[in-house]
């Protein structure tokens, strides 16, 4: 009884001293996140302002700058290379994001046979979604579509004169979509552990009612993995509006010939960081994020056809 007794006097007690000592718990706390608010407020939520101020005015970096109201959107509107750009970008995003996608679940598909040495295909198979974007890899991959190019080398031993892949306006754009398919590792590793996570009684289930592999594939693998498969998606959309490091590197920040890898992103570095052109690269910006959310709500609305929770 002294026990329960006490047990109940502490919470009787403890929801006072609870409500005494929590004061100091969340300065303790806002102690603890100041550095990540600071962070928040100084290189995140300050410079996205600025740029929507910055959209509306005239400014090149050096003089102060000049409101001209939505004078900037309404060039928009008129700049061909800009709609160039955003050609450019969607033919990459629609065509680059399912291939890699594709890529990424055949190989996840291959790797959850239980293969010796997993571990050892799944870093390698990883490896380059890591380097990907980087700038090293953008040069190699100049380099192997050069005109005098591995590629090129490798198709004169057998008597074919290959083209300039980079320098030919109908092969440049594919060749930085290979590189993106390239670096599918990211969302093959989500979607490896996603396979993992499917209880094997449903395919032996099936086996038993005579569906094979391709069916299985559709009506159970699928279905159950749609949720991985929404999310890697959204943020492999998400990723390929802003790829910037390859269409620079490999078209030397020109654009490619006839301006056939003139990114939406390296356009905007050209207007804001070549022309000096800030007020109109901000307003670009914003372009961007409308774009990205406009594509993000639409799956977002698309998926309640095609996404299959548990519950």
């Amino acid at each position: 009884m002294s026990a329960i007794s006490e047990l109940s006097q502490l919470r009787r007690g403890g929801g006072k001293r609870g409500q005494r000592e929590r004061p100091k718990d969340t300065k303790a706390a806002l102690v603890f996140l100041a550095p990540w608010l600071l962070g928040l407020i100084l290189v995140t939520v300050l410079p996205i302002l600025a740029s929507l101020y910055l959209s509306f005015t005239k400014y090149d970096l050096f003089n102060a700058p000049e409101w001209i109201g939505l004078d900037n959107y309404v060039r928009m509107a008129q700049d061909p290379r800009l709609a160039a750009s955003l050609g450019v970008t969607f033919v990459y995003v629609l065509v680059g994001v399912p291939l890699a996608m594709a890529a990424a679940l055949g190989v996840a598909l291959l790797l959850d046979k239980g293969l010796r040495g997993l571990a050892f295909y799944r870093s390698m198979f990883y490896l380059p979604s890591l380097l990907g974007s980087s700038v090293a890899v953008a040069i190699l991959w100049k380099q192997i579509f050069g005109v005098d190019g591995i590629v090129n080398q490798f198709l004169a031993i057998f008597g074919i004169e290959g083209p300039g892949w980079i320098s030919n306006p109908d092969t440049a754009l594919s060749t930085i979509i290979l590189l993106s398919v390239w670096g599918f590792g990211a969302p093959m590793v989500i979607f490896l552990a996603g396979l993992r996570q499917i209880p094997v009684m449903y395919y032996e289930a099936a086996s038993v009612d005579g569906a094979g592999p391709v069916r299985q594939f559709f009506s159970i693998t699928l279905p159950l993995l749609s949720p991985i498969v929404f999310f890697n998606l959204v943020l492999s959309m998400i990723g390929a509006f802003q790829a910037f490091t390859q269409a620079f590197i490999i078209s030397g920040g020109s654009g490619g010939p006839s301006d056939s890898t003139l990114f939406y992103t390296l356009y905007l570095y050209q207007k804001g960081f070549t022309a000096f052109d800030m007020g109109y690269a901000s307003a670009m910006a914003w372009l961007l994020v409308a774009i990205i959310a406009g594509f993000t709500a639409v799956n977002f609305a698309l998926s309640k056809l095609w996404v299959f929770y548990d519950d």
